[in-house]
């Protein structure tokens, strides 16, 4: 399904609600099982690969990739999913684009350096407007989907969450030897749920006792004055199959036709979509 088939449909007020409460909020059967499963077999064997654009491995046998659209057009269905991203331009705007289409392969199992007490794990996105702007004064700038390929178990490691963090002034209080601060939870979702929160919230990867990695697929959705994460997108902005909501998305400039300055065209696409409510 693509951006040009589904109308602008305001999310349900309770969506809304939690997430302006909370700080995060699930959407329900945000991706049909079929194409799941085939978002895992593109991410196993890019995994598998020796790819090394956008490869992203971190601490305790991290794998993953950022970029991933650049990588492979089997992701392209999540760009303009039309179960997540009316929620996203509503409580973002329609003047936006896709900062970060990141796949994460959490290993199970130890050795363990993090999500240990000296180093939780716990932590905001977007971490340098933190520094710079400070922790009070950091406002909503950005929106991930998150979605989980593997199948879910307790032990999966699922990505957990402090509600309500969003709206603290100062860095949540962890007691000492402990990894999680009080509240923490992990929301109950199926395979094929999305979970979306914002840059503010305070969230952590679980530990994952499973016995296989726990794959996760996280699009960060901003502001178009924002900077991408990803490397550039040229080569599929001027896909001919992409819709103009895609192509905005994927980062379309302020420029007319003929390429002039155009401010503002850039976002004419969701702007003119979301408009039509």
């Amino acid at each position: 399904m693509t951006s040009a088939v589904f109308p602008p449909t305001a999310p349900d007020p309770a969506t809304t609600v939690a997430f302006e409460r909370d700080g995060y909020t699930v959407i329900r059967d945000a991706l049909e099982p079929e194409l799941r499963d085939q978002l895992l077999r593109t991410a196993e064997k890019l995994l598998a690969s020796n790819i090394t654009q956008g490869r992203d491995r971190g601490g305790d046998g991290k794998d993953g990739f950022r970029g991933c659209l650049n990588l492979d057009r089997a992701f392209l269905p999540l760009l303009a999913n039309p179960r997540t991203l009316p929620a996203v331009v509503h409580l973002l705007s329609p003047n936006v684009h896709l900062l970060s289409a990141h796949l994460i392969a959490l290993p199970s199992g130890p050795p363990r350096t993090i999500r240990v007490p000296e180093r939780t794990g716990w932590h905001r996105d977007m971490y340098g407007v933190t520094q710079d702007l400070g922790f009070a004064h950091t406002p909503r700038m950005a929106i991930k989907v998150a979605h989980y390929l593997t199948p879910l178990t307790a032990e999966c490691g699922l990505t957990m969450f402090l509600p309500g963090s969003h709206l603290l002034t100062e860095e949540p209080r962890i007691p000492a030897g402990a990894i999680d601060p009080p509240g923490a939870i992990t929301p109950n979702i199926n395979g094929t749920d999305a979970v979306l929160f914002e840059n503010r919230t305070w969230h952590t990867g679980g530990i994952n006792l499973s016995g296989q990695p726990r794959i996760a697929l996280m699009l960060q959705y901003g502001y178009r004055w924002l900077q991408p994460v990803d490397d550039p997108t040229t080569h599929l902005q001027e896909d001919p199959a992409l819709t103009p909501i895609e192509q905005q998305l994927l980062g379309l400039p302020d420029r007319n036709p003929d390429g002039s300055l155009a401010k503002g065209r850039g976002s004419i696409p969701l702007y003119t979509w979301w408009n039509a409510r």
